[in-house]
């Protein structure tokens, strides 16, 4: 046998096993009900809209809510923190009182479903908060991913970039 057919039947076994490993992944992902594309959409900006109306309320506790307990947030600056670390976060990110606010830049919003699982959400958001005086902004981009426990959804992975 020649090396290059050897090589040529390796690769496709790997691709064989790797694609038969995918199907029973996908076989043994849990039945969510799926929504159609514009319905998602509508639901995780819904979702959105109402975690930073907390964000903007500065209301930790409510916004909490949205944030699954095994949550990782991944930051460009900051690193990654767990769910407690953010909730401390927030907490004195509030109580500084410069009264931060978070807007959704518009036409950056897309979701993405996840199937059996939930979906992702991508954007650009705009913070301003007071600073010395003078109102301080700033626009980032975000990923957040969505996991759907029957009708309840919970954010379980945040990756907060382009600080």
């Amino acid at each position: 046998m020649s090396q290059h057919f050897r090589a040529a039947t390796l690769v496709a076994c790997f691709f064989c096993s790797g694609g038969a490993a995918l199907l029973a992944a996908e076989a043994a992902a849990p039945a969510l009900p799926a929504l159609p594309a514009t319905a998602l959409h509508d639901e995780i900006l819904r979702l959105d809209s109402e975690m930073f109306k907390a964000f903007n309320a500065h209301d930790s506790r409510a916004l909490m809510a949205f944030f699954a307990s095994d949550l990782e947030f991944y930051h460009d600056k900051g690193g990654l923190q767990t769910y407690a670390e953010v909730d401390a976060g927030f907490q004195r990110m509030f109580a500084q009182g410069n009264g931060i606010q978070r807007e959704l830049v518009a036409g950056t919003f897309e979701v993405y479903p996840v199937p059996g699982f939930g979906a992702m959400e991508t954007g650009s958001h705009r913070f301003c908060h007071v600073e010395n005086g003078q109102n301080e902004c700033g626009t980032f981009q975000f990923l957040q991913i969505w996991k759907q426990d029957g009708a309840s959804w919970k954010v379980t992975r945040v990756m907060s970039y382009g600080h």
